[in-house]
């Protein structure tokens, strides 16, 4: 059952025992919160330390974007200062001992938040990575990946070139605590297979024969960046992820039942993707009129991810140079 548990006025509710927050919106069968407020606020009130299995956070990159499209004064300030946004610096962490910059504080609240076996992913572009990347290795987590998604519809510019990709940084809390990966979840037909028909591909020792785990650069089918008249485009949202590339994420890094956490839901693409795939999650929107919007798409359920089929990508570059090949190449993206 869904509901509407309070006025979504951008403060969550305390509950009756005033020990935790209580979401403005909840549905069961898996346990689906969304909180409205701001995640600095709302982490250390509404989640307990150490119960997140994964995070994922796509967090405003400071663009001045206008995520401002139903209320005027109701989104975030995507204008921050440049220090208060992100500590360049690296010299008010809390490492330091000082709460920090906008960047330091979230990360920090997640770190908290996760658990031993924890994965967090940020989505972040050239603009940050490097200082996110720092302060992780300086709270003591280990980076598994530093994987990128690509896309061909970047925003023209004449003066340098054209940006086409945003950073998905993949780290863990402790990689010797049973962290979870699912390599059967995310496999894929291997160039080998599909393009060169390579008879190799079919005696591996380990894995499946002709599959692979993907590459750490994702791009293909379903992967651009959601505009125009894509499907999956919620007109009211100023940005999204694709699903797939949550799908990814949520099946490599936490099994059926985890709680999964996404700190800026925007238009709900985590909590969407988590849902349908039988996981947990708790998320947090700023703007109770995105929340709103968000909300409904969370409980409709996502348009291209299913639990019981995988989404299957395959090499969009080339086309197999043998009909014998391992792996029918035409078999891919779903």
């Amino acid at each position: 059952m869904s509901r509407r548990v309070s006025t979504g006025s951008g403060e969550a509710a305390r509950t009756a025992g005033g020990s935790r927050l209580a979401p403005e919106y909840h549905t069961s069968s898996p346990d689906t919160t969304l909180f409205v407020g701001d995640c600095r606020e709302v982490l250390p009130a509404a989640v307990e330390p150490g119960s997140v299995d994964l995070i994922f956070a796509d967090p405003p990159f400071n663009w001045s974007r206008d995520y401002d499209r139903h209320e005027a004064g109701g989104a975030w300030d995507d204008r921050m200062a440049e220090r208060v946004y992100c500590d360049v610096n690296q010299s008010f962490t809390t490492v330091m001992g000082d709460a920090g910059a906008f960047t330091q504080q979230w990360l920090d609240l997640c770190i908290e938040a996760l658990a031993p076996h924890g994965a967090l992913w940020v989505n972040i572009p050239d603009t940050w990575a490097a200082e996110i990347v720092v302060h992780l290795k300086q709270r003591g987590l280990t980076m598994m990946n530093w994987c990128i998604w690509h896309y061909r519809f970047g925003q023209n510019t004449l003066g340098r070139f054209i940006n086409s990709k945003v950073h998905a940084l993949y780290f863990v809390k402790d990689a010797d605590a049973g962290r979870r990966w699912n390599t059967d979840a995310i496999l894929e037909p291997s160039d080998r297979a599909t393009t060169y028909a390579d008879p190799r591909t079919q005696n591996k020792k380990e894995g499946k024969n002709g599959w692979r785990v993907p590459l750490d650069v994702w791009y293909g089918k379903w992967w651009g960046r959601i505009q125009g008249n894509n499907k999956e485009r919620r007109a009211q949202h100023d940005n999204q992820i694709p699903e797939v590339y949550l799908e990814r994420v949520v099946r490599a890094c936490s099994n059926e039942g985890d709680l999964v956490l996404d700190p800026f839901c925007g238009s709900g693409t985590t909590s969407t993707v988590a849902r349908a795939l039988g996981r947990r999650s708790i998320t947090i929107e700023y703007s109770p009129a995105n929340a709103e919007t968000a909300w409904e798409r969370i409980t409709m359920g996502p348009l291209r991810v299913t639990k019981d089929q995988p989404t299957v990508h395959v090499n969009p570059l080339f086309q197999g140079r043998s009909r014998r090949s391992a792996v029918n190449s035409t078999n891919g993206d779903g």
